[in-house]
């Protein structure tokens, strides 16, 4: 028997959140490479010479920056994103006019996971701008954009409150939303078709593949996210992060600016940290989501 749906919300809720976890600490120093390779494309040689470099600099501590507002990003996201993957599913049964138990397609799934996007956007937009801010003040004190301060979560969102007001929390919210809509169209479509395929290859039910073709599943659906809407997300950091100096444009002109003044290139730095990320990041949110989920709704069937 299917759960109510309010206990369906709170499992999904619950699994998405341990699923958020897990992708942090698996990608976190990959993540802060990213970012900073993204604001800063001429500063570093490359992936291996950023990470190296932040290391001389500040020490491990420092490709760890902006673990706390990541962990809040993640957990808060991908609880949300989940929980409305869970509600979307649902409605496109029921325009489709399908029953409650009714199995979609991977093409209606993705499309759910599309539009679920939108709603974790909100919520992921405030925490995702503390953690860029915090990941990239070293480079930011360092080219004399900013006056050196304390490099602590609380003094980031005391210093947004302060210049920027409550909505200051949401600079690249516009460019957040352009991003994750057809970015998790790829990403629950990859992710999905990948399961079915693992499936129908190993002859057993889609719950039942085992361990690694999930990571390799959620790896794939990443990789697949990150190469559709990569340069949307760099954008969307140097916003957020250039937004500390004053009103910055936004998502046309800046994307704008980029590609005219240092080239297309540049709307792809950082791209080979995201992508030696998304397989343990991705392969460890949607191994977290499933297995919690798997038991969470065991113990409410028992």
């Amino acid at each position: 028997m299917a759960p109510h749906p309010v206990v369906q919300a709170i499992i999904d809720l619950s699994a998405g959140a341990i699923g958020g976890a897990a992708c942090v600490f698996s990608g976190q120093p990959l993540d802060t490479a990213k970012v900073k390779m993204q604001t800063f494309p001429t500063m570093y040689r490359g992936f291996i010479h950023c990470v190296s470099s932040t290391y001389k600099q500040v020490g491990l501590r420092g490709l760890y920056q902006g673990t706390t507002p990541a962990l809040m990003a993640n957990i808060a996201e991908n609880s949300v994103l989940f929980m409305s993957y869970g509600f979307c599913q649902q409605v496109i049964r029921f325009t489709a006019g399908l029953p409650s138990e009714a199995v979609l397609s991977d093409t209606q799934k993705a499309c759910a996971g599309s539009v679920a996007s939108i709603f974790s956007s909100l919520v992921l937009c405030p925490t995702e701008l503390v953690k860029c801010r915090l990941q990239a003040m070293y480079e930011m004190e360092a080219s004399g954009k900013i006056a050196k301060s304390d490099n602590t979560m609380w003094s980031v969102v005391k210093s947004i409150m302060r210049n920027e007001g409550p909505q200051g929390f949401f600079q690249g919210l516009t460019t957040t939303i352009a991003r994750e809509v057809p970015g998790y169209f790829c990403f629950f479509g990859a992710y999905e078709l990948c399961r079915s395929t693992f499936a129908d290859y190993m002859k057993c039910d889609r719950d039942d593949i085992g361990v690694a073709p999930i990571v390799f599943s959620g790896g794939f659906g990443g990789a697949c996210l990150w190469l559709v809407v990569y340069p949307f997300d760099c954008v969307k950091s140097r916003i957020q992060v250039m937004s500390m100096t004053g009103k910055q444009a936004g998502f046309f002109k800046t994307f704008m600016t980029i590609a005219r003044t240092e080239g297309t290139r540049a709307l792809y730095s950082g791209l080979t940290p995201t992508m030696v990320r998304t397989f343990p990041a991705n392969g460890a949110l949607f191994l977290g989501y499933e297995a919690s989920r798997k038991l969470m709704m065991k113990q409410y069937d028992n």
